[in-house]
């Protein structure tokens, strides 16, 4: 692999150093920022990391590359501890920060899952262990998203340092005539087959395959593409250079303001940021710089990508633990909170990245470097694993729990719990067997529930269950009811999806559709209906997204439509009325005030322009509403019932407490069968 000569490119300082790229980096700061601060113009924001992952691959790959021109090898020992002294000193002191404020701050349940997430940040697979816990990427207002949750793209591109130079080694050891071809091939393979299996499962798993190396690595595949065959100093016009430059800030300018997290991400659609800020590099190559290049050079940006590993890092435990404090942020606070994490980020920049970046020392003594690397990441895994150990202990019910039945017995509101179930630490696990069956449908691709029956399979009585995740909420109750009646229950439930007959997701729509056809082909005796009632349903009319209240009143002309036709199939049809949303923290201080229950009963709270199922149910005769807030609030509402903990999140219940609503429910419809 012999050495070209360097031309100097248009857009490099008198070191060599491509101020270009730095913009860029610059450039895609900012839009993360403005995202993550939920500006309403910059949702889209998120491509910046599609932009640094582009980089990624193209400035690791072209250091290796230089590396082999100059010496005919690769130093594998080199390569992994110039990562370690750029990388790990400032990623853990942010973990280590993100450990204190958990123990600070949090009580068992969030502090248990941090501590989890501490550990996997410092290992580089949090990206999994968030794909494993489907955890919603852009539920930045839940009040509940991990501080760590940005560590998801550095163990990405973690995953990729580790790889690459590995699989360049193997390349040299057997194709030393012509190593670049071999690369490009493999670079091309990989790459394809990553894009197709993105484009494949942002489809199918939206929310896992956000996080997902496998979807990703096209993306850092493209940059690697770039150079192994992008000559230095391109015979480029400037003219051509500038339409390449402009017009690759302008798709990702464009990007932010258009994608929103209702795109299945990122799949085809990530085309967009990636191939223009392919376009910008090549546009950077050129000997003559042109006007965007130039702009890309400008202080300002070359400020800010200098300091983007740093602000990136902190700006998000910032955000976090700010919410954690004071409960859900405005989009205001959010970006006085955003320009406030360049404090931290300033003194750690100077401080501790690039004091350990430039050591002298270290680079003589890649040896050490690496120890310290290790020593570094190892400690951050000591810490995250002390954090969940100084959590308290919870002691679980065994047997039977009461639940439900004490409200309906007379019980007042429950003050302390010796004991409690299921664990407030595994409550988001607490969905039912219809979800751990896969009896439930996800934000998927797929769009037909799966032949899923429960209760008496084999009885002559059919139910139906059917709704979006607060129908699967119910499912556990339907469950136990229909084994003590001799029913046969079909479950039929979609994460994200109204029953309401209106237009939202063409798979949405679509999965409705083939429902409804299903539940007319079962004829059955009864319908139980339930749906969320919360923001998540912006309808759409005649190609324009309506805001939430003119969408409530489509929602109710919708679901009035569903349930008539229900009806028509000569089902008794049952509404269960949505509840009302419980403090974020709900869970985590329930847990924390066993002895103290009362801390975390809340007053409930539903907006009559919200409830359009309970004004579908009442427009649509013969159809049965069946309120649930007289079991869960008989004044306020606790979070513990007969030693029972309500809800798992803000506005689903547990499956172990649903089950114990089954008598309750069976009274309220008892004349219909």
């Amino acid at each position: 692999m012999s050495a070209r000569p360097p031309e100097r490119s248009g857009a490099m300082d008198e070191r060599g150093f491509r101020l270009d790229i730095q913009g860029v980096r610059g450039f895609a700061l900012v839009l993360v920022l403005l995202c993550h601060t939920e500006l309403p113009l910059a949702e889209g924001g998120f491509v910046g990391l599609d932009v640094f992952y582009v980089l990624s691959g193209f400035l690791i790959t072209g250091l290796i590359l230089n590396e082999i021109d100059r010496t005919g090898r690769v130093s594998l020992l080199r390569f992994y501890a110039r990562r370690a002294r750029r990388l790990l000193p400032l990623a853990v002191t942010v973990l280590v920060v993100v450990a204190a404020g958990a123990l600070a701050l949090f009580g068992p349940v969030r502090g248990s899952q941090v501590a989890g997430d501490v550990v996997a940040a410092a290992l580089y697979v949090v990206n999994w262990r968030f794909m494993a816990e489907a955890v919603d990427y852009f539920a930045f207002d839940d009040g509940l998203v991990s501080p760590v949750q940005h560590y998801w793209s550095l163990s990405v591109e973690e995953q990729f340092y580790i790889v690459w130079p590995l699989v360049i080694v193997g390349v040299l050891a057997v194709a030393r005539r012509n190593p670049r071809r071999a690369l490009w091939l493999i670079v091309a393979a990989v790459g394809l087959s990553s894009l197709a299996y993105s484009i494949w499962f942002s489809l199918r798993e939206p929310q896992q395959a956000y996080f997902s190396t496998l979807a990703r690595v096209w993306q850092i595949a493209a940059g690697c593409a770039l150079a192994l065959v992008l000559p230095a100093g391109l015979r480029m016009p400037r003219r051509l250079s500038a339409l390449l430059a402009g017009g690759g800030l302008a798709v990702l300018t464009w990007s932010a303001l258009t994608f929103g997290e209702d795109l299945p991400y990122p799949g085809w659609h990530g085309l967009a940021p990636v191939l223009a800020t392919a376009a910008i590099i090549v546009a950077g190559t050129a000997t003559a710089a042109s006007a965007p290049i130039r702009l890309l050079s400008l202080p300002p940006l070359q400020y800010l990508g200098k300091i983007s590993y740093a602000w990136y890092l902190w700006h998000w435990p910032v955000l976090v633990f700010a919410a954690a404090e004071w409960g859900p942020l405005t989009t205001l606070q959010n970006v006085v909170l955003t320009l406030a994490a360049w404090v931290p980020t300033v003194v750690t920049h100077h401080l501790i990245e690039e004091r350990f970046r430039h050591s002298r020392g270290l680079a003589r003594r890649p040896r050490r470097a690496m120890a310290l690397g290790l020593s570094l990441s190892g400690a951050a895994v000591a810490i995250g694993l002390s954090l969940g150990a100084v959590q308290p202990t919870i002691t679980l019910a065994e047997g039977r729990v009461e639940g439900a039945r004490a409200i309906e017995r007379g019980q007042r509101l429950q003050e302390r719990a010796r004991v409690i179930r299921p664990d407030p630490r595994r409550a988001e696990e607490d969905r039912g067997r219809a979800y751990k069956e896969e009896c439930h449908l996800k934000q998927t691709a797929r769009t037909r529930s799966p032949h899923c029956v429960y209760g008496v399979p084999r009885s002559d009585t059919t139910v139906v269950n059917i709704g979006d995740s607060h129908g699967l909420m119910y499912f556990p109750t339907a469950d136990r009811l229909a084994r003590t009646r001799g029913w046969r229950l079909v479950n039929l439930t979609r994460a994200g999806c109204t029953v309401a007959d209106v237009e939202f997701r063409s798979g949405c729509d679509t999965w409705r559709e083939e429902t409804l056809r299903r539940i007319e082909d079962e004829r059955p005796a009864v319908v139980f209906v339930s749906n969320a009632t919360d923001d998540r349903y912006e309808v759409v009319d005649d190609g324009e997204r309506l805001d939430r209240r003119a969408s409530s009143r489509l929602l109710e002309s919708g679901l009035a439509r569903t349930l008539r036709r229900l009806r028509r199939t000569g089902a008794q049809v049952v509404v269960i009325r949505d509840i009302a949303e419980a403090p974020p923290d709900i869970v985590d201080c329930a847990a924390d005030n066993l002895d103290r229950l009362s801390r975390c009963a809340f007053s409930p709270r539903r907006e009559n322009w919200r409830a359009f199922d309970a004004r579908a149910a009442r427009r649509v005769k013969g159809v049965r509403l069946v309120d649930p807030m007289p079991l869960l609030c008989p004044k306020r509402c606790p979070a513990v019932i007969g030693n029972v903990l309500v809800y798992r999140n803000k506005n689903h219940l547990t499956a172990t407490f649903a089950r114990t609503a089954a008598r309750w429910l069976g009274r309220r419809i008892r004349a219909l069968l």
